[in-house]
């Protein structure tokens, strides 16, 4: 059947648009109006109740005629197909009229849209007018008011008082039998006597001007002798300039600087004076000079210009001032920020040369808002250094003087009172900005005679000379020797990166004439990386791996032997020694939680780290335990003891002297060289 049924041609439906064809259009316009049908005439004469019913009820014999269809094909007889075609029929029938309802509740949707929008908008033309009325009533309350509150221009004028223009008035005028009961004749009398007085004191004023240009001139001719002689004084200068310089005086380039420094905030003046003074006293090669605008820092001292904004009197005005925009909220929140985080327009520039002329190029800022000194640092040398990846944070001017003192990372404000400040504009710390700003370290702080007390927040701060004079000298020694310890850290580590541990003549009698064991790898790590060590848990839960130090892996290799040193660098190094983990790779993995000598290797670069420092300052310290460590190991593998099950030679042969191989129940190892014997022993 389907196959007949799909060889059934459809019959053509033709649909119309609704346009009349070429036979129809000769019809006449009654016709056409008798024939037309509207549903939306229709609508109107429908009761939508009784067609919600039709609704319900069309649903009902769908449902009942799609259940016997249903019923009649489960049965699978031929006869049925009559009876399931008629009912197929009745539910189009059903369905035609479902389609018809549908489109009558779409018209009455409409409709009711287009009352509602209708509606909607007498509502606005009579809020308009409304408005306009308001409007209207307020232009007139305000012209009232203005004309309520119009003045004369003589009560602005301060008159004599009454007795006092009776009794100084003469009669022409005061005319006391007239003035006396009448206010306007009386203010009249009072205001031509106010006009005589004024006329005398403008006669006396011009004689005032006269004498004073009598007397300007005279000042123009002291000024012209005065300006005649300033060439002459200067040209006295310019020839002293070569004396100056010959004898080392240079007195004109001080004046400048001493003049300069009067607009100087007083921390910043505080640590001009002590730091010259301690210059020009204890260390010639430090300069210290000023940078910045002067008129913009005298600028800063100018009381600021009252302001008078005039009142408007015309509505265009008050227009235009409505029309303005304001701000928005983050962008004044960003306009606090940047007048609380200010800088003071000049700055104090220290240079500080070291013995290698290494030069450490200090910038202090004074932060007016926040009553805080800051500081910047730069370190020039004077070859250029080949940087190493493993360097790349010694000379950081982020970091070079992290911790100059200990804890002092200058990440955070020393002021109590600036947390308060923070506050009000939305400002979490003063980590976000140290980048742009400088870091506020506590030495620096001190350098400018400032203290700030950690009980209370203190919102006037003194600078005070005593304190910034009693730190001097240390802190400058300070910055001296981390500068040249960093720099050396910077070239010893371009050769530990190519496995070469350099060891200077000063220290060759600390190690043994012959070192087997070589180190292979020195890389930088980030500090979480080393608290995911399995060997350095121990460090990390003794707080000994703070966020400022420097971290490096260290490996070190003989033959299938490999040592692994994860090292904790100090930004003090080397007053304060590095730190060393190791885990030896050799017949399993070996570290100080299995195996007592590690721990002992471990001992001998971290405990006994000051037979290691060599000369002072201890630069060589890093290199020096790098160096003990290769020893260390070669000590390790040649007492090991061989196993006989195994053929051949011995893989680590004993090539250095040890008086006793081990010692203990433990079976310690002989760790310590004994100069200049050569020979090994038990600590």
């Amino acid at each position: 059947m389907s196959s007949e049924s799909s060889k059934k041609r459809k019959p053509k439906v033709i649909r119309s648009d609704g346009t009349p064809t070429e036979g129809k259009r000769n019809r006449s316009d009654t016709e056409q109006e008798g024939k037309y049908y509207s549903e939306e005439a229709e609508v109107d004469l429908r009761d939508p109740g009784r067609d919600y019913e039709l609704y319900k009820y069309t649903c009902q014999e769908l449902q009942r005629l799609m259940a016997e269809i249903q019923d009649l094909k489960s049965k699978g007889s031929k006869d049925v197909a009559i009876e399931i075609e008629e009912r197929r029929i009745q539910s189009c029938v059903h369905f035609m009229t479902l389609k018809k309802l549908n489109r009558l509740a779409h018209i009455r949707l409409k409709k009711g849209r287009d009352q509602t929008h209708e509606a909607k908008q007498k509502v606005d033309a009579y809020h308009l007018q409304l408005q306009n009325l308001l409007y209207e009533v307020m232009h007139l309350q305000k012209e009232i008011t203005k004309c309520l509150e119009f003045k004369s221009k003589h009560e602005e004028i301060d008159l004599v008082s009454l007795d006092e223009f009776y009794s100084e008035a003469p009669p022409s005028i005061s005319k006391a039998e007239i003035t006396m009961g009448d206010p306007h004749q009386q203010t009249l009398a009072r205001l031509d006597w106010e006009l005589e007085q004024r006329k005398r004191l403008a006669e006396k004023y011009r004689e005032c001007l006269s004498n004073k240009e009598k007397i300007l001139k005279e000042i123009e001719v002291k000024k012209e002798y005065l300006s005649s002689l300033q060439p002459r004084l200067n040209s006295i200068m310019q020839a002293s300039l070569p004396v100056q310089e010959y004898l080392f005086m240079p007195f004109d380039q001080a004046h400048k600087q001493y003049e300069t420094a009067r607009h100087l905030p007083p921390p910043l003046y505080v640590l001009f004076v002590q730091a010259t003074a301690y210059g020009q006293a204890c260390d010639k090669t430090l300069s210290v000079a000023i940078e910045g605008s002067v008129d913009e820092a005298k600028a800063l001292i100018k009381p600021p210009e009252d302001s008078q904004d005039d009142e408007s009197d015309s509505d265009a005005e008050e227009e235009q001032t409505t029309k303005r925009r304001r701000p928005t909220l983050g962008v004044q929140l960003d306009d606090k920020r940047k007048e609380m985080l200010k800088r003071h327009p000049l700055s104090v520039l220290i240079d500080l040369k070291c013995k290698d002329n290494s030069v450490l190029h200090l910038t202090f800022y004074y932060l007016l808002n926040l009553n805080i000194m800051t500081v910047k640092a730069k370190v020039t040398t004077a070859t250029e250094l080949i940087t190493p990846i493993s360097a790349g944070d010694l000379l950081s001017p982020d970091l070079v003087l992290s911790c100059l003192y200990p804890g002092d990372h200058g990440k955070k404000t020393p002021n109590p009172a600036n947390q308060y400040q923070f506050d009000k504009v939305g400002i979490l710390t003063l980590r976000d900005y140290v980048l742009e700003l400088g870091h506020p370290y506590l030495w620096v702080q001190k350098l400018g005679g400032l203290h700030f007390p950690k009980e209370q927040p203190q919102h006037t701060v003194i600078a005070d000379h005593s304190q910034s004079a009693s730190h001097m000298e240390t802190t400058m020694k300070l910055l001296k020797t981390r500068v040249q310890s960093r720099l050396a850290l910077h070239k010893q580590f371009a050769s530990l990166e190519h496995g070469i541990v350099p060891v200077t003549s000063d220290c060759q009698h600390l190690f043994p004439a012959k070192v087997v064991s070589r180190l292979v790898k020195w890389v930088i790590t980030a500090h979480e990386d080393y608290m995911e060590l399995h060997f350095t848990k121990d460090i990390v839960e003794a707080g000994l791996a703070g966020d400022t130090n420097l971290y490096y892996l260290a490996l070190i290799e003989r033959g299938t032997a490999k040592l692994e040193a994860a090292v904790v660098l100090n930004p003090g190094y080397s007053s304060i020694p590095p730190i060393f983990r190791l885990c030896l790779n050799w017949k399993g993995e070996k570290t100080n939680s299995n195996d007592d000598n590690i721990r002992a290797m471990e001992s001998e670069v971290n405990v006994c780290y000051k037979e290691l420092c060599g000369p002072r300052p201890s630069h060589q310290l890093l290199t020096n335990q790098l160096q003990r460590l290769c020893v260390l190991l070669d000590v390790y593998l040649e007492t090991e003891s061989h196993d006989d099950s195994v053929e051949g030679p011995k893989e680590f042969p004993q090539e250095k002297m040890c008086l006793r191989l081990f010692r203990g129940p433990s079976r310690m190892k002989p760790f310590k060289y004994n100069h200049p014997q050569g020979f090994f022993s038990h600590r």
